[in-house]
């Protein structure tokens, strides 16, 4: 299958069990699953808008394992922008994202134009945080990027996440809302447009 040049490739990367499958099914599908099933890699696509015309953003959702440093390369190589996420209740979850960026920076070069999102995910779970979100800041500051918690149980900020993302973009404008977007009575008329109807 020739690679689609409209498509807007968002990339997951995170340790096992921080939630990137639920996120982004959650932004997808709308849906929250209560079991924890590891990924190998998952793609994920959505219809946006993108320079007034309509594009697919690609999810990629990557193994939170490290065992597949040749797929992890593959996807940093083909991204467009990463999202970086951990447990707001575990700190090594924070930890094992620094290798990931510092990858991200080895491939990518310039990271200040490439749109990359800070997530601390489960903040639902604040009784356990083992990650003020001061800190979660500082790193993004740190890393010059931006930086968001959310929570993909209770729905809070998952949409917000993909659409900050996407404003991050400074290439092409990207949105998740599709601007050209025809009614189904407008297709209809330019459907009927240049046919003769006879009465």
């Amino acid at each position: 299958m020739p690679e689609q040049s409209n498509d807007y490739r968002v990339v997951v990367f995170g340790a096992g069990g921080v939630g990137k499958s639920s996120l982004v099914l959650r932004f997808v599908k709308g849906t929250f699953r209560e079991s924890y099933i590891p990924t190998v890699e998952d793609t994920y696509r959505q219809v946006i808008s993108c320079d007034k015309s309509i594009c697919t953003l690609q999810i990629t959702d990557t193994t939170g394992s490290h065992q597949f440093p040749a797929m992890q390369r593959l996807s940093i190589s083909k991204g467009h922008a990463f999202v970086l996420v951990y447990s707001i209740t575990s700190r090594q979850s924070l930890e094992e994202l620094k290798p990931i960026y510092e990858q991200i920076c080895q491939i990518k070069g310039d990271v200040e134009s490439i749109p990359i999102m800070l997530v601390g995910n489960k903040n639902d779970e604040n009784q356990n945080r083992e990650v003020d979100s001061s800190e979660g800041e500082a790193m993004a500051k740190k890393w010059k990027c931006a930086f968001m918690e959310t929570s993909a149980k209770l729905n809070h900020n998952v949409k917000e996440l993909f659409q900050e993302l996407l404003n991050l973009e400074k290439r092409r404008t990207v949105s998740l809302q599709i601007d050209g977007k025809k009614s189904k009575q407008q297709k209809r008329k330019e459907k009927l447009k240049g046919k003769c109807v006879v009465m």
